[in-house]
């Protein structure tokens, strides 16, 4: 039984592992030990079990963890056994890579619709999906009921877009946009991803291995 207070460093912790049992699967793994799995990992084996003990007893003492079973259970906490819908909302660059090169059908998603403002990409197939006017976004969520949005339009445009979907009853949202969406709609649930938020990570990081602080 998932724990509501679970934290949310161990929520973003477990599409990785799903990742990695994915991987193991994929070389005919069928068991490995929690030392086995942060060796691979670069974690802990104390932390993983710290982890997978928010949401119950997994593997057992002596023999480790069932690869597909953990997987499995896994991909059922992060509800990826259900189907959501989703709708992509920007159709540029950004929003073509995403809808181009992700896999969603792989990890229980269907993109039902891409819409962008621009009416000269109407009727254009990107993922074999015609891309249409956001002007027909809120007759498409009367007749779809979509589950999700992705934005990938700029943070000038999203305000008026994420209203329509909210009063459309959209309430999760992947945010590449740089709106605040909680902000303004605390009720939604929201995954903002910032890519230039990575990049000066990384800038820190690469400048801290080189040249680090000692007291």
């Amino acid at each position: 039984m998932q724990d509501k207070n679970i934290s949310k460093s161990v929520i973003r912790r477990l599409p990785r592992y799903y990742r990695f049992l994915g991987e193991l699967l994929n070389e005919g793994v069928e068991k490995i030990s929690s030392g086995q799995l942060a060796e691979r990992m670069r974690l802990t084996a104390s932390q993983i079990r710290q982890d997978l003990n928010c949401f119950g007893g997994f593997g057992q003492m002596g023999y480790g963890y069932n690869v597909a079973e953990l997987r499995g259970q896994i991909g059922a906490i992060l509800h990826l056994t259900d189907t959501r819908s989703l709708i992509l909302i920007g159709a540029g660059k950004l929003g073509r890579a995403v809808a181009q090169h992700i896999d969603f059908t792989r990890y229980g998603f269907d993109l039902k619709g891409i819409f962008d403002r621009d009416p000269a990409l109407n009727g254009e197939k990107i993922a074999g999906i015609a891309v249409r006017n956001t002007e027909t976004l809120r007759e498409f969520c009367a007749d779809n009921a979509p589950d999700m949005a992705i934005l990938c339009i700029p943070r000038e445009g999203a305000a008026d877009v994420v209203k329509t979907l909210v009063n459309c009853g959209v309430t999760a949202f992947w945010n590449f946009s740089h709106y605040d969406i909680h902000a303004d709609y605390p009720e939604t649930s929201v995954e903002n991803v910032h890519l230039t938020d990575s990049l000066m990570t990384l800038s820190y990081l690469m400048e801290e291995k080189n040249n680090p602080v000692t007291n």
